[in-house]
């Protein structure tokens, strides 16, 4: 992706005003299986950051260890993102 089309992309995520136009957004631009892998990532980091173990979100979610290991990766050496909207009052 072009530098513009990301400065593009966050720009529109950030122009948008309530959960209804954020929902709207997302089931236009994204397919259903793109949306809920979204959705799972981010409940895993919930889980993660309750710390819950692997084994545990394994068992509560059906997830698979891999993608576990590829969200605990970036809590831990990413940008902070997931934290910046997880861990917000």
């Amino acid at each position: 992706m072009s530098s513009e089309n990301k400065i593009n992309l966050y720009k529109a995520v950030l122009s948008l005003k309530n959960e209804d136009a954020c929902r709207r957004f997302f089931k236009d631009i994204c397919t259903p299986k793109e949306l809920k892998d979204l959705e799972d990532r981010l409940m895993v980091a919930q889980l993660l950051l309750k710390g819950l173990t692997y084994e545990k979100i394994t068992e509560k979610t059906g997830m698979s260890s891999a993608t576990i290991a590829r969200v605990n990766r970036a809590l831990v050496y990413g940008e902070g993102g997931y934290k910046e909207v997880l861990t917000k009052d």
